[in-house]
């Protein structure tokens, strides 16, 4: 198979939808890959390492127009839509719950088009997403921290404190792969950190590993207003599989946070968990609303986009062996797992909760394989 790989346009994203050593892999399998030139410049990946492992340098035009199956990091922007094709695989995170014009552009090419995001595994877990999840949960106290910084429009807050001071108070809202991620860095730096989620064996499994070194609270409307309005830095983590974020944060609540206070919505993707949310870029990664920051980056581990591609390389590898190796059809049929992550193919839409949050019709996983 012809597989390609762009180089991503996304504002700041300097991720690569494959590693040298991933294209070698690719290669020794008798596939032929197309590499972007500088597609990986920027993080170390130089043109030299591609061909080395024996991809050929091409544009983006050709990437687009010559591969079979294009693997990405980020959403194809409106351009990148514009050049796939029908009977064309892409395979990258789309996060189409809040993005109709790009579930309206892959409905209208054609292509097949699998979402990192949705790809499960036999324990119902998200393989894909969970190693950019783990880099945007701890960047999520990283990046609290910075913004709590006066200069910044901070509270003046150091989350750590000093002998005689108190800590810095963070709430993180979820429990899952993002929350336990930003969860260990702000134990890490010695903040006040309490952590909300619905599920009581999340909040079992958090108190066993920390302790009384962190509260854990069964997340109910009072519980968040009651938390939020006295945090220095709040942590978005919630996820729906596929779905929109629930708005668990409303404008009046923002309204009524401490002054300086931070809030970084990790769940912007998926259309963030506050009202008050929109997708900044790492250009220009804050706003202010009621005097609370916000930090709503929608790529945020393309900030360490060199760790972030080697771990994201070292998941979805297996999954673009298959798809290469057998074909989409057949890769597919093999594996309800990655038959999962199938959100659009040949103009049907397939994702169940996508189509619910764009109020788009949906077909079945299994109807839409069988005319594929």
């Amino acid at each position: 198979m012809h597989v390609g790989v762009p180089k991503e346009i996304k504002n700041h994203e300097y991720r690569v939808g494959l590693t040298p050593q991933a294209v070698m892999e690719l290669v020794r399998h008798g596939h032929q890959v197309s590499v972007e030139r500088d597609a990986g410049q920027a993080i170390g990946f130089d043109n030299a390492a591609y061909q080395a492992a024996g991809a050929k340098l091409v544009s983006a035009e050709q990437v687009f127009a010559e591969a079979d199956l294009i693997v990405k990091v980020k959403e194809p922007q409106a351009e990148e839509r514009a050049r796939l094709r029908p009977g064309q695989v892409l395979f990258t995170y789309l996060h189409l719950a809040p993005d109709r014009a790009q579930t309206e552009d892959l409905l209208a090419s054609g292509a097949t088009c699998i979402a990192y995001e949705t790809v499960t595994d036999a324990q119902g877990r998200l393989p894909l997403l969970a190693p950019m999840s783990e880099v945007a949960g701890r960047m999520a106290i990283q990046a609290g921290a910075s913004c709590l910084e006066k200069a910044r429009g901070g509270r003046g807050v150091l989350l750590g404190g000093v002998p005689g001071v108190p800590r810095g108070k963070v709430v993180i809202l979820g429990g899952g792969v993002v929350g336990a991620n930003a969860l260990a860095m702000a134990v890490g730096i010695g903040a006040d950190v309490s952590v909300l989620d619905k599920n009581p064996d999340v909040l079992r499994r958090l108190d066993a590993q920390y302790g009384n070194r962190i509260t854990t609270l069964y997340s109910t409307a009072s519980v968040v207003e009651e938390q939020l309005c006295g945090a220095d830095l709040v942590v978005g983590a919630v996820l729906i599989p596929g779905a929109a974020a629930p708005k668990l944060i409303s404008a009046e609540l923002v309204r009524r946070m401490q002054p300086g206070a931070v809030l970084v919505d990790v769940a912007i993707d998926q259309g963030g968990c506050a009202e008050t949310s929109r997708p900044t870029t790492h250009a220009d990664p804050t706003y202010v609303v009621d005097e609370v920051v916000h930090y709503c980056v929608a790529n945020m581990p393309g900030a360490v986009a060199r760790t972030s591609t080697q771990a994201l390389n070292n998941a979805t590898l297996p999954f673009v062996l298959a798809l290469a190796n057998k074909g989409a059809r057949q890769a597919l049929g093999d594996d309800p797992h990655l038959l999962n992550g199938l959100n659009v193919c040949a103009g049907q839409l397939t994702n169940a909760s996508v189509a619910e949050a764009l109020g788009l019709p949906v077909q079945a996983l299994e109807q839409a394989l069988a005319g594929l």
